[in-house]
C-alpha cells in the first residue's frame, strides 16, 4: 500500500477507523487468521463509492468484507487492503411489506426486524450469521429457504462506483451463488418482498429454528457453518459421515461430531488446520463416494 492510498483514506474516514496490521482472527467467524496490512471500516456508502473506484485505479489488492462468516484467511496474513462493510451503512427501512436493508446489516437483523413488523418469509435467515450483502452474493439460505425467494431488488455499485438496481431475474441466483460471483459488483443495498403475517407465529417459527440449530450445529465453536456445497442428490454431512470422519482432527480444526458437515476451531486451531483438514475430507470422501466435495468457503491470503 502506498502513502497516497494512505492519505486518501485518511481524508475519507476517520483515523481510527484505518487499522494497520489487524488480526482477522477479529473479523471472521472461524477466530482464526493472520493479520491484514490495512483494515478499513466503511460506515457511509458514498466512502465506498469514492474508494473503489481509487484503489481499482492504483491497482491495490482489496477484499471487500461483511461479518467473515464465509471466509478463511491464512496465518502469514493479506498483504492488501480489507474494506469491512459497517452495519452503520445505512438504517432498515419498511415499506408496505418491503424490507429495505443496507449491505453491512446482519440478516438475522433484518430478520428480527421483519418480525417487529408483522412481515413472514425471513423466519429461515433468523440465525445466518452473514451480512445482507455476504447473503446475496452467495445465496445463502437454511430450512428450506434461501435470499433469492425474497429478494425483490439489489442495489450494487461496479469498479467505477456506479450505482446500478438488479431485479431477481437478473441476479441470477442458484444454489450459492449469483451474478455477483462472476461480476465485479459489490452490493450496497437490497429490498426484500415479504408478506404480512402473524407476529406470534412468525416469533414462534423463528424460536422452532433456533431450537434446531442449537440442537443441531455446532454453535459453541468457532466455524464458518457449512463448509462444503451440498453435493446433487446427497448431503455433504452424510458423505463425511459415511467417509469415518466423524471427530477427525488435525491440530485445533474438527469435523464437528455434532454435524458432520461443519469444520471447527475448537480453540486452537491455525487458519493451516483448517485449510489441511477441509482438504483431508475432500480426499476421504472421494476415496470413499467417488463424489468431490466443493467448499463454500473462501480462501484469502498467504497460508
Amino acid at each position: 500500500m502506498n502513502s497516497s492510498i494512505y492519505n486518501y483514506m485518511e481524508q475519507l474516514v476517520p483515523q481510527e477507523d484505518i487499522l494497520l496490521d489487524e488480526p482477522m482472527s477479529k473479523h471472521t467467524t472461524f477466530r482464526v487468521g493472520g493479520n491484514a496490512k490495512c483494515l478499513i471500516k466503511i460506515t457511509r456508502k458514498e466512502q465506498l463509492l469514492k474508494l473503489v473506484p481509487i484503489l481499482q485505479a492504483t491497482g491495490q489488492d482489496y477484499f471487500i468484507l461483511g461479518n467473515g462468516s464465509n471466509l478463511l484467511v491464512g496465518d502469514k496474513g493479506y498483504s492488501g487492503i480489507i474494506v469491512k462493510l459497517g452495519s452503520e451503512m445505512g438504517d432498515i427501512s419498511i415499506e408496505g411489506e418491503r424490507l429495505r436493508a443496507p449491505a453491512g446489516i446482519l440478516i438475522s437483523k433484518a430478520a428480527k426486524v421483519a418480525l417487529e413488523y408483522e412481515l413472514t418469509g425471513m423466519e429461515f435467515a433468523s440465525g445466518i450469521p452473514g451480512t445482507v450483502g455476504g447473503g446475496i452474493v452467495m445465496n445463502a439460505g437454511a430450512y428450506g429457504g434461501e435470499m433469492s425467494n425474497i429478494i425483490e431488488s439489489v442495489e450494487v455499485m461496479n469498479l467505477s462506483g456506479e450505482i446500478l438496481v438488479l431485479d431477481n431475474n437478473t441476479m441470477e441466483f442458484g444454489y450459492r451463488t449469483s451474478v455477483i460471483k462472476n461480476r465485479p459488483f459489490i452490493v450496497t443495498e437490497a429490498v426484500f418482498k415479504l408478506t404480512k403475517g402473524n407476529k406470534e407465529e412468525i416469533r414462534s417459527k423463528m424460536e422452532e429454528l433456533a431450537v434446531s440449530r442449537r440442537e443441531k450445529q455446532p454453535l459453541e465453536y468457532g466455524s464458518a457453518g457449512s463448509t462444503f456445497k451440498r453435493p446433487e442428490g446427497n448431503f455433504a454431512g452424510k458423505l463425511i459421515m459415511e467417509a469415518g470422519l466423524r471427530g477427525y482432527t488435525i491440530g485445533g480444526a474438527m469435523v464437528s461430531d455434532k454435524h458432520c458437515g461443519f469444520i471447527v476451531n475448537t480453540g486452537n486451531a491455525c487458519a493451516l488446520d483448517v485449510r489441511n483438514l477441509i482438504e483431508a475430507v475432500q480426499e476421504r470422501v472421494k476415496e470413499n463416494s467417488g463424489i468431490m466435495l466443493e467448499r463454500e468457503v473462501i480462501y484469502l491470503g498467504e497460508f
